[in-house]
Order: structure tokens, then C-alpha cells, then sequence
């Protein structure tokens, strides 16, 4: 598709209704994002997700999306420890959560982890720029890149995960025309949030483009539709019905 010319859509999914209402959709690949302490589980961050979690939330989306490629996101500690721990993390994503990939965060320092991971077979996306499971040492979720030094960082990130073996690479929060220069001087697909238009592909998260998620509102999210209000409306109507007595009618009764 990079070779084509032909822009990638990802989303985020963490359930079986989501996972196959957007593989139903066309979309070209699902991630199961990490996001999921923020957006499902209403944690601040990301770093409280735990493999078991990850596992679990993985194997529903499968089971939604057989015919769509299913990333599965490696919480905070599961690989940052050591090789072992890390193909073995991976390992169990792919087996007992069915993935047929799996995302990790970091630059050149996580080059030798997605080295050994890819050397048992296992597919690897990249994550550099912003990366939320270090956003104690960024001092929260800030642009990267926008100096000159940082920049260069960056793109040199880019190229090391590469050449250890990722086979696509999700830039977070940079600047556009950095996204724009590592996308050109890598051969594998770049995949953007926040970071701009020339990205070969483009990821959200699900619940911040149908309006789900009121707790931030960061400036690269678009809302597609707006269901929150929609939802509500229809719990204020159950509740309204029950409390009145106008249901269950006839129609909902058995005989």
C-alpha cells in the first residue's frame, strides 16, 4: 500500500461489537491500543494496563475481526525488562490473545527487543515521537520534535526500528514536516497520529472520533459522529418508560 500510493486506515478497538463494526467498515487494520486504561478502563494514563488485560481485551476483538489484521499494543514493564520477557510477553499475545502482530514503544533503545522479538516470527510495529508510556520522562503528552536535536532523535529512531525489523512504524505527536521527512526516508509504512497529512496511514482511537471520551480532547482528534448524546437520549427514554410504567408493553410480555 506504500508502494501504491494507497493511504492506510487504522483504528483502535478494545471489544467484540467495536472490533466488528469497524472490520464490517473496510478498515485496514485494528489496533488494540494500550489506550485502553484511558478510554475504557478511565485511567489517567496508560502505564496501569496489564498483560492479562491486553490478552483479554485482544481476544475479543479477534473474535469481531477475522479478516482484518489485528495489532495488539505490549503494556508498560512486559517488555521494557529484558529480551526474555519481551518475546515471551509477545508470544502470549499472539497465542492466547490471537494477534497477529503486536506494537511496542521506543526508539533506537528498543531496537534490540524488536530484534529478538521478529527473529520467532512475530510481526512488530514501531512507536516513536510521542510515546505515552513515557510520559513521566516527556513531563506529559507534549509534541516531540520541534527541536532541532530532538528531531534528528527522532528520525534516527525511525531508521533504527526499521532495521531491526518493524514492519510499519506509528509517529505520535510531532511535527508534520518531520512525520513528512521520516516518511520518505523509510521503505515501511509510516502510520501518523498527530503527526500531520503525509503519513502513509492515519490511526485513532475509536471512542474519540464518536464523541465517547470526555476526558481530553487532543487537537489531532476529528469527531466522525457525535453518539454520546445519542446513547444518552436513549437511557433517559428507558429510564423515563420504566419509571412511568409504559414498559415493558404487550409486545416485550410473554404468554
Amino acid at each position: 500500500m506504500k508502494r501504491a500510493g494507497e493511504k492506510i486506515t487504522v483504528l483502535t478497538a478494545y471489544d467484540y461489537p467495536f472490533s466488528r463494526l469497524i472490520a464490517d467498515a473496510g478498515i485496514d487494520m485494528i489496533l488494540v491500543g494500550d489506550s485502553v486504561g484511558s478510554v475504557f478502563s478511565g485511567h489517567d494514563n496508560t502505564l496501569p494496563v496489564t498483560m492479562d488485560e491486553m490478552i483479554y481485551h485482544t481476544r475479543a476483538v479477534v473474535r469481531g475481526a477475522d479478516k482484518t489484521l489485528v495489532v495488539s499494543d505490549m503494556p508498560f514493564m512486559s517488555y521494557q525488562t529484558d529480551l526474555r520477557d519481551a518475546r515471551y510477553n509477545a508470544g502470549r499475545l499472539i497465542k492466547e490473545g490471537g494477534a497477529q502482530a503486536v506494537k511496542l514503544e521506543g526508539g533506537e533503545p528498543m531496537a534490540e527487543t524488536i530484534r529478538s522479538i521478529v527473529a520467532i516470527d512475530i510481526p512488530v510495529v514501531a512507536h516513536v515521537g510521542l510515546t505515552p508510556q513515557s510520559v513521566h520522562r516527556m513531563g506529559g503528552f507534549r509534541v516531540q520534535g520541534r527541536e532541532d536535536e530532538q528531531a534528528r532523535r527522532i528520525l534516527a529512531d525511525a531508521r533504527a526500528v526499521e532495521e531491526a525489523g518493524a514492519f510499519a512504524i506509528v509517529l505520535e505527536g510531532i511535527p508534520s514536516d518531520l512525520a513528512r521527512e521520516i516518511t520518505a526516508s523509510v521503505t515501511i509504512p509510516t502510520i501518523g497520529i498527530g503527526a500531520g497529512v503525509d503519513c502513509d496511514g492515519q490511526v485513532l482511537v475509536i471512542h474519540d472520533i464518536l464523541g465517547l471520551c470526555d476526558k481530553y480532547s487532543p487537537k489531532f482528534v476529528k469527531r466522525f459522529a457525535d453518539i454520546s448524546s445519542t446513547v444518552s437520549a436513549g437511557i433517559g427514554d428507558y429510564i423515563r418508560e420504566v419509571k412511568a410504567g409504559e414498559f415493558p408493553t404487550e409486545e416485550h410480555s410473554f404468554k
